[in-house]
């Protein structure tokens, strides 16, 4: 599970910064440039989640250490 959260993470990086060179600073909210930006902000909705769940899968597996002692 951790290296499949690793490699999706990476996949989201690599998503924001293709997504970060298409962007329009002059009109950031038109066109193509609103797609960049609502993937760019997906894509980091989708990494903070990864993460989340990283963190509980530790939680987990310590809290069944825990058990056993």
């Amino acid at each position: 599970m951790k290296i499949v959260t690793i490699i999706l993470t990476v996949i989201a990086l690599g998503l924001i910064a293709f997504n970060f060179g298409e962007l329009n600073f002059n009109g950031l909210l038109q066109g193509e440039s609103f797609v960049a930006v609502v993937t760019i902000i997906l894509a980091l909705c989708a990494i903070v989640l990864l993460q989340i769940l990283r963190i509980s899968k530790r939680i987990e597996k310590l809290s069944k250490q825990n058990r056993n002692v």
